[in-house]
Formats: C-alpha cells, sequence, structure tokens
C-alpha cells in the first residue's frame, strides 16, 4: 500500500469497459477502504462517475466482497459470476435525496415520499447509517439488505436479544462484525 495512493502512477489493466473512474473506485474501495474521504469522492465523481453510478457501483462491490469473503471462510472455490442482466437501469433518483455522512447524497426516513419504495419498513423507520449509504439507489440498498439480512440476521431478530437465531450468540456476532469492520477499516 503506498503512504499516499495519489503517488502511485500508471493505469490499471482492465478487461471490462467500465470507465476509468469506476475502476479507480472499484479499487479503492476493495483494496484501500481506510483511506477514502470526501475529497477522494469529489475527484472520482468529477471523473464521469455520477453519484447514482457511484452507489451502485459501491453496493455490487460490497455484496461481491462479502460473498466472496464467505466462500472463501468456508474453503469452497469462489463463485463465478452471472453473465449482466438486460436492460438498464431505473435511474430514478429519489425527490429527497441529499448529502449524508459517505460524502454521496442520501434518502433520509423523512424524506422518504409516497413515489419511494418503502426503503425503512423492517428498520421501524430507524434509518441507521448501513441503510442510508445505499439509498441514493434504492435497488442497490434494497439487495445489499436483502444479502445482509441473509447473512447476519433479519432486521426483527437483530433486537430480539431474548432469543438466538444462530449457532453463535448476538454477543458473538457482533464481536465478529466489530472485527470484521476493523480489519476493513470501515467507519460505519
Amino acid at each position: 500500500m503506498a503512504p499516499i495512493p495519489q503517488a502511485v502512477a500508471g493505469s490499471h489493466i482492465v478487461a471490462t469497459t467500465l470507465s476509468a473512474a469506476a475502476i479507480e473506485a472499484i479499487h479503492r474501495i476493495v483494496s484501500d477502504p481506510g483511506r477514502l474521504s470526501s475529497a477522494w469522492y469529489a475527484r472520482t465523481t468529477a471523473m464521469g462517475l455520477s453519484d447514482e453510478a457511484y452507489v451502485e457501483l459501491l453496493g455490487v462491490v460490497a455484496m461481491t466482497t462479502a460473498i466472496d469473503t464467505f466462500d472463501r471462510a468456508r474453503g469452497s472455490p469462489q463463485r463465478v459470476l452471472p453473465p449482466a442482466g438486460a436492460g438498464q437501469p431505473g435511474r430514478r433518483r429519489p425527490v429527497g435525496a441529499r448529502p449524508g455522512l459517505g460524502w454521496m447524497p442520501m434518502l433520509a426516513p423523512e424524506d422518504v415520499t409516497a413515489d419511494d419504495p418503502p426503503l425503512y419498513a423492517c428498520a421501524g423507520r430507524i434509518g441507521g447509517n448501513i441503510h442510508r449509504a445505499l439509498s441514493l439507489v434504492p435497488e442497490a440498498m434494497m439487495q445489499f439488505w436483502d444479502l445482509f439480512e441473509e447473512m447476519y440476521l433479519p432486521q426483527d431478530a437483530m433486537r430480539d436479544f431474548g432469543r438466538e437465531y444462530r449457532a453463535v450468540s448476538h454477543a458473538q456476532i457482533e464481536m465478529l462484525a466489530a472485527r470484521v469492520a476493523v480489519r476493513n477499516q470501515c467507519v460505519y
């Protein structure tokens, strides 16, 4: 890891048609998340990656990383990515989205309109940071949350401390989650 990421010259060798901004974002999100900053985000979006494209990319990277890490931990072979589906993203930006903790616009529970999907229904309208992080692209947030609940705990079970839903306890799950967050330099 370079002391200053911008000090490394060159470009990525790629086998994709993604833009240079998208490739740089993927690289930094995966390999150097602890040094992402609002200045880095501004440079990335200035290179032509829209806020919505960044959020969608972030969701795909987060889900792929979670699945790959899970498979590696189990000793399973890495899954083959499915082919891209037909069609175009909806590109519907929630009207109430505005800048939030992660530099990109977010949709807070109090700003959800009747035209928006029920993003916070399962969160009791609390809308913690993990929910808000991908809310600019509601489909990305819902896909991530579906995977999150399978790999972690369903929303209702997270706050049900009177019952254990997994072979490990709530406390053990939280200890593992905290350790993974520290190792991955997650600032949430």
